[in-house]
């Protein structure tokens, strides 16, 4: 278990970037570590600003890997990135987890003095004519792309144009050429179940996020998953269908509490949704955790703000984008080669207070 301040422990580099064929990037040795994008660079570059266990530890993991570093940007491209632009694209950019998402990616082009765009286009509305037509406009080094409905050839056009792209928490059902970033939602749905079945929680509610989201899937499956490994029957009205927001939490929850035969415990998709279920606890009049558990997905701010504080599934959001920053800076400053395939930071379950043993029996 991770602790509540959200330290990273160390992680391999993993294996769907090619290690055989494509060379370490910044972005690897970083999540070979579990320091920033911004920690490693200090260190490529000899700064004074971090301590000598850090240094170390990077530098065994620059040798482990043959890292090289990129040769330097001829003077003109170097005058350009000073003024260039990463353009950051949502369907949802008010939500905690974008909000957290921005954080990092606005950190990493930051430090390497580039500037940031963050565009919204509604889900099932975006035109990629249009968008790239302003992006080229303003002469971006690339873009990252968090949209959850991307049409398969609005998906071909963005690729064609070359311009550095990669998906973050990629959730339309297209074939993607594009090298995507996540988290691993099945093993986030099943910890955090088996977490409630280990308190002795028997008949568990869970409320999913829109079911088109390959996430949302993956945390079902994964709920799923540790029912049936502890040998907890499942029941088809414990699953409550939402929208990743406060409201479709809150109505999903009245749902199952009113249900003849109630859950002890409630999973919501994500933090936003899992605060909806405490309103709807406290207007049947109920307590969490002692009459009913509740667990979230995310661990955004907001999760360590309420009382009791929430037992929730972390997902690296923040180092997500300082990954998927890290990797366009790289291809649209070095011209190195973007990574391939599908990198998956872990999950983490953080116990807070939301959390105990059943009260009463299902």
């Amino acid at each position: 278990m991770s602790d509540v301040n959200g330290r990273r422990g160390r992680a391999a580099v993993p294996a769907t970037q090619g290690s055989d064929a494509a060379k370490a990037t910044v972005a690897d040795i970083a999540k070979a570590t579990g320091v920033s994008v911004a920690t490693v660079s200090k260190v490529l570059n000899n700064r004074a600003d971090v301590s000598a266990s850090t240094r170390a530890l990077v530098r065994a993991a620059l040798v482990e890997h043959d890292y090289v570093k990129p040769p330097r940007a001829r003077t003109s491209r170097r005058k350009r990135v000073s003024g260039g632009l990463v353009e950051l694209l949502f369907n949802d950019a008010g939500s905690p987890w974008a909000a957290e998402l921005i954080r990092g990616v606005e950190a990493t082009v930051r430090h390497s003095h580039v500037g940031l765009v963050v565009s919204t286009h509604e889900p099932g509305a975006v035109d990629a004519a249009s968008w790239l037509k302003q992006v080229e406009l303003r002469g971006s080094l690339g873009a990252i792309l968090a949209v959850s409905d991307l049409s398969g050839p609005d998906h071909r056009h963005l690729v064609r144009t070359g311009l550095p792209m990669v998906i973050v928490d990629q959730v339309g059902e297209f074939e993607s050429e594009l090298p995507t970033f996540g988290a691993g939602n099945w093993r986030g749905g099943l910890a955090g179940t088996e977490h409630l079945i280990d308190l002795g929680h028997a008949r568990i509610g869970t409320i999913t996020g829109p079911m088109r989201y390959l996430c949302s899937q993956a945390r079902l499956a994964g709920y799923r998953a540790a029912l049936e490994r502890s040998g907890v029957p499942g029941d088809p009205a414990l699953i409550q269908h939402g929208d990743f927001h406060y409201e479709s939490g809150r109505a999903a929850a009245l749902a199952l509490l009113d249900l003849h035969e109630p859950p002890t415990a409630i999973f919501a998709a994500n933090d936003e949704q899992a605060l909806g279920v405490y309103a709807a606890a406290d207007e049947r009049s109920l307590r969490v955790p002692d009459d009913v558990s509740v667990i979230g997905f995310d661990d955004v701010p907001m999760s360590q703000w309420v009382r009791p504080a929430l037992t929730t599934v972390r997902q690296p959001i923040r180092e997500l984008g300082e990954l998927a920053a890290a990797a366009v800076l790289a291809a649209g400053v070095d011209g190195a080669p973007l990574p391939r395939g599908r990198t998956e930071l872990p999950t983490t379950l953080v116990v807070r207070g939301s959390t105990a043993p059943p009260n009463r029996k299902p």
